[in-house]
């Protein structure tokens, strides 16, 4: 993968569970990607920072391909 493939890569993120009773940790990376309801869709690079957040909430989200 070149590094211009690196800056076009997208990826889709949805949650699915509700921050309710998580760490407060948790609910600010919800935040962070741009979440906060169930159903919310929203379209990130994807990054070693992006990654990281969603590593923390991977139990409330699910992530798929930007493209499909």
């Amino acid at each position: 993968m070149t590094k211009a493939d690196e800056k076009t890569k997208k990826i889709c993120v949805q949650q699915i569970g509700s921050g309710i009773g998580c760490e407060k940790s948790q609910v600010l990376s919800l935040k962070a990607l741009g979440l906060g309801k169930i159903g919310k869709k929203t379209v990130l690079q994807d990054n070693g920072c992006t990654r990281g957040l969603i590593r923390k909430v991977s139990h409330l989200v699910k992530v798929g391909d930007a493209n499909e």
